[in-house]
């Protein structure tokens, strides 16, 4: 056969390979598109395409598991400025408790614009640039105020029975993860107890792009100098795997960290702690949890927990073993979260809770035996409007806008702000809770082991059991100079951790 008769047939056989599996991958979006196409000619009402398109993909994503989803555009975006941890706008916290009423400030964040430029908590929203907004929902005056840094907004607030305009310079407003116990003077984070300054304590209220960073350096301004450390992981809902390895591989010098398993259970990456660490190995440390410590919170206490390295504290976490990854769409507007993988523990156990899993099964992380110590709703009310204040100094004094009962809608599910959702998990995931955590909590009894320790700990905590608890037994390790790191298994030498894709845990 000539060469150029062969060429023409390989040519022929490859471009039909092709067909054929451009057709298998296009069949079941035709089919859909299809359907899409007769509904909005022949259904008996007008329909909206696009709505159409929005309940097409949450009907494909709702058959997988429930951290898979889609993100539409705006929910997309707001997505991407919590992990990014910044947003460009004028720096407010806004709710909306009556749809067609205006927009109100909760509160201008800690020197943002808003809060130069004069904006007050409880002030309402009415125009932006000269527009009527009093009506508008909030998403659409939350896209109003957003803008390049550097542009300026006008803003009108009713204040009372008074209208204030004022001019507000949009900047990049930086969101924070790593949080410390109180202000000082200069509404500078302080990461120490108050009533307690020899033990260092950090919250991380998630886990994103800066917050290794962020621990990092407040880690290194604190040198060392403390008896003792307390990690409180309560109400952080996860965030970036990477990050939360990163985290964990600051207090190890060495043992496992997590791993990550992929369909039909095969190992696709595994995470060692590296040599070196931010914290001295003989400083005791203590991490505390509820049941809204979930993902990548899990992964760092799970971690420290199995290597001895330190003393878990709260009620068991959510239990939220899977890792998910974000597959952008329409060229980046919009995205499917998806998950990917399952993540184990040092002890190779994989913490996740299943639908038809009972308090009796093996799921979440577990405080250590003598340090389940559940929160009374009084205490945990008192909590949410201590982190409150702390973050938010204007607040002091203000009572805390009503919280959403568990039974009503997500009052964030239409939110395209940052800093609302932001907000949800600072407050709201205490608060809304309180009445399903009644129950559960008047069934609990502590143990002899938990009240001891309990009663160990600081009488100036009392208003923070687990926190007590916690400060209590790191005192006692602290005085008596022990909690030096256990020996640990030497990770591989020829297998460095590879950096992962970006995934959410």
């Amino acid at each position: 056969m000539p060469p150029r008769n062969f060429n023409l047939i390989l040519f022929a056989v490859v471009v039909s390979i092709l067909c054929h599996f451009t057709y298998r991958n296009t069949r079941t979006a035709s089919i859909l598109g299809e359907a899409i196409e007769l509904i909005e000619q022949n259904y008996v009402d007008p329909v909206d395409r696009k709505g159409l398109v929005m309940a097409a993909m949450e009907g494909v994503v709702s058959q997988l598991d429930e951290h898979s989803g889609y993100f539409a555009v705006d929910a997309y975006r707001s997505f991407q400025d919590n992990m990014h941890q910044e947003f460009a706008g004028i720096g407010i916290y806004v709710d909306q408790p009556n749809p067609g009423e205006p927009v109100r400030v909760v509160t201008p964040l800690v020197n943002s614009p808003a809060l130069r430029a004069g904006v007050l908590p409880n002030d309402l929203i009415i125009k932006v640039n000269g527009q009527d907004v009093s009506e508008m929902l909030l998403a659409d005056v939350s896209d109003r105020l957003k803008g390049p840094p550097g542009t300026m907004v006008s803003l009108t607030v009713l204040r009372g029975d008074e209208q204030h305009t004022m001019s507000v310079q949009r900047a990049t407003i930086e969101l924070e993860s790593v949080v410390g116990d109180h202000r000082d003077a200069s509404n500078r984070w302080v990461y120490r107890l108050a009533s307690e300054p020899s033990v260092a304590y950090v919250r991380l209220k998630s886990f994103g792009e800066k917050t290794v960073r962020e621990l990092e350096q407040v880690l290194a301004d604190l040198d060392n100098d403390f008896d003792a450390l307390v990690m409180d992981l309560r109400g952080n809902g996860g965030g970036l795997l990477y990050a939360a390895r990163d985290v964990s591989d600051m207090f190890l010098s060495k043992g496992q960290i997590v791993s990550t398993r992929i369909r039909d259970g095969e190992i696709e990456e595994s995470y060692a702690a590296t040599p070196g660490t931010l914290v001295d190995a003989a400083k005791p440390i203590a991490i505390l949890i509820d049941e809204n410590s979930a993902s990548a919170s899990e992964i760092v206490a799970a971690c420290l927990q199995d290597n001895g390295r330190a003393i878990v504290v709260g009620t068991r976490s959510y239990g939220k073993g899977t890792v998910q990854e974000i597959m952008p769409l329409q060229y980046g507007r919009s995205a499917l979260r998806l998950t990917v993988a399952r993540y184990f523990r040092p002890n190779n156990k994989n913490i996740h809770r299943t639908a038809d899993a009972t308090e009796d099964d093996d799921w979440g992380v577990t405080p250590d035996p003598g340090f389940v110590i559940p929160m009374e709703p009084e205490a945990l009310a008192k909590l949410a409007d201590r982190w409150r204040e702390a973050s938010f100094p204007m607040l002091v004094g203000i009572d805390p806008p009503e919280a959403n009962s568990p039974s009503e809608p997500d009052a964030a599910a239409d939110i395209a702000s940052p800093v609302l959702d932001a907000r949800k998990r600072e407050i709201l995931k205490l608060e809304a809770e309180l009445n399903a955590l009644q129950s559960k909590i008047q069934r609990s009894v502590l143990s002899d082991q938990a009240k001891a320790n309990l009663a160990r700990g600081p009488e100036e905590l009392s208003d923070d059991p687990p926190l007590r608890a916690a400060v209590g037994r790191l005192l006692e390790l602290s005085g008596a100079g022990r909690n030096a790191e256990p020996e640990q298994v030497e990770p591989p030498a020829d297998a460095p951790p590879k950096e992962p894709r970006e995934k959410a845990a």
